[in-house]
């Protein structure tokens, strides 16, 4: 600890003891990192206040290095207030610059407000927030004339892009996307040399891609796709340091263990998962949680995923019980933040978990203790004062009835509990406007409502 403080005061100066004018970093966004998110809320702030004195030279860009930094911010909290700010912020910096006055700003600009529209798109599961960046990248690339607003916004059209198409389940389309991206990333690479941001956001540009050829990948259960992705992570993850840089590399370090894993789960071979588990561990030993929450439930959630489908692959009912744990890790950071596709996921796989669990042993205690401690906590919980919560449990609690019913194959009313609890949620969900979690208790609806596939009891 006392090492790092010294290499902060390496980095940022001798005066980074005293209150600093202009925040720790001066504008730099690649020192953003080895701040953690006490730290750089008050970067924000203070970029804040250098944006808003009255003294401040080029206060469209002072603008912009706040936007960039309350982006930061939003990505590893998950704030929704945080991210409008970051989103204000460049709407602010964009009109500053001026379009016709200083294009190349305004076009800078503009980009910063796509990425808050396609990180509040992932954080929230709001497509719209897509359709919002798309016209604010093809603005930004039209206007720019070169520097890193150019490549940037052919970045963000081509994963808008890629993204929308996804759901065609072509291969084809897959590569001829990951073509698309890889140009402007080559181009934003070139600039590192004359810009020192161009590297990280280069970084960025490669998770970018990494992510929907995983994604892309998974959906087709295409091995050579999730190659794709693995490969790109990689790269992503070569040249950076982990004392450093250690966001950016546990980033690409975790998905490409994702990609690794869904290789793994796709072959259906045990050896490829375990090393994908071991892989993302390792990660998650030296990621902080104080450093960045949602990065930290993000690696947490990844190193579920691998100990799930390393259990269904060995039928482990250990690796089910370690992955429980991992979900129950990433759920004490996310409690706090309802609408967050990455909780509604890791609530409904964790109560997979269980009910797999229950399904392997054929022990139904298993599922009568989960079962006695999702009732304990709805009975400790008010649904008026935190009703997302209070659904997240009805959610959970139907899926251990519905699992009951396919290990004993008898209906005991488990089908109309788990109705009544789903519908329930349902109406919560639909009032809050929690959308990733309306998908998840419909299509649990949907599962109750088809024709039941008795299995024989154990």
């Amino acid at each position: 600890m006392f090492e790092f403080g010294r290499e902060l005061k390496r980095l940022f100066g001798a005066d980074a003891v005293r209150a600093p004018r202009d925040g720790l970093t001066g504008g730099d966004a690649s020192l953003l990192e080895l701040l953690d998110l006490r730290m750089i809320s008050q970067e924000g702030r203070a970029a804040d206040i250098a944006a808003g004195r009255v003294g401040a030279k080029d206060k469209a860009q002072r603008r912009l290095e706040a936007a960039i930094v309350w982006r930061e911010v939003a990505r590893r909290s998950g704030d929704a207030t945080i991210l409008r700010k970051a989103a204000a912020t460049a709407e602010a910096a964009a009109e500053a610059f001026g379009r016709e006055r200083r294009p190349d700003g305004w076009a800078r600009a503009r980009c910063e407000q796509a990425f808050c529209a396609m990180l509040g798109a992932e954080l929230f599961g709001d497509e719209g927030l897509n359709a919002a960046a798309d016209v604010a990248f093809r603005e930004a690339r039209a206007a720019a004339r070169g520097g890193l607003a150019l490549p940037l916004a052919d970045i963000g059209v081509a994963a808008i892009e890629a993204r929308e198409q996804m759901g065609l389940l072509d291969a084809r389309a897959a590569r001829a996307a990951f073509q698309r991206l890889a140009a402007p990333i080559v181009a934003l690479q070139n600039l590192t040399r004359r810009c020192r941001a161009a590297r990280l956001l280069a970084v960025e540009a490669r998770l970018v891609a990494a992510d929907i050829m995983i994604g892309w990948g998974a959906r087709l259960r295409d091995i050579d796709i999730l190659a794709l992705g693995r490969d790109e992570a990689a790269r992503a993850a070569d040249g950076l340091d982990p004392a450093y840089e250690p966001l950016s590399w546990a980033r690409a370090c975790a998905l490409r263990g994702q990609a690794m894993a869904l290789i793994g789960e796709a072959s259906g071979e045990v050896e490829p998962l375990a090393k994908a588990v071991t892989a993302l561990a390792d990660v998650a030993g030296e990621l902080s949680r104080e450093h960045s929450p949602l990065d930290w439930a993000r690696v947490q959630t990844a190193l579920a995923q691998g100990l799930q489908a390393l259990g269904e692959a060995g039928a482990s009912e250990r690796a089910y019980e370690q992955a429980v744990t991992c979900y129950d890790r990433a759920a004490h950071v996310l409690k706090t933040a309802p609408g967050l596709s990455l909780r509604a996921f890791g609530a409904s796989n964790r109560a997979l978990c269980l009910a797999r669990s229950a399904e392997l042993s054929g022990d139904l205690t298993v599922l009568d203790a989960a079962e006695a401690a999702f009732k304990i906590e709805l009975a400790d919980i008010s649904a008026r004062r935190d009703p997302a919560a209070w659904a997240l449990l009805q959610v959970n609690l139907a899926r251990l009835y519905e699992a009951r019913l396919d290990i004993t194959g008898q209906d005991r009313g488990e089908r109309a509990s788990a109705a009544m609890a789903l519908n329930a949620a349902l109406d919560v969900f639909g009032e809050l406007g929690l959308r990733s979690l309306c998908v998840i208790a419909a299509d649990a609806l949907e599962r109750l409502a088809g024709p039941a596939t008795a299995r024989p009891a154990y």
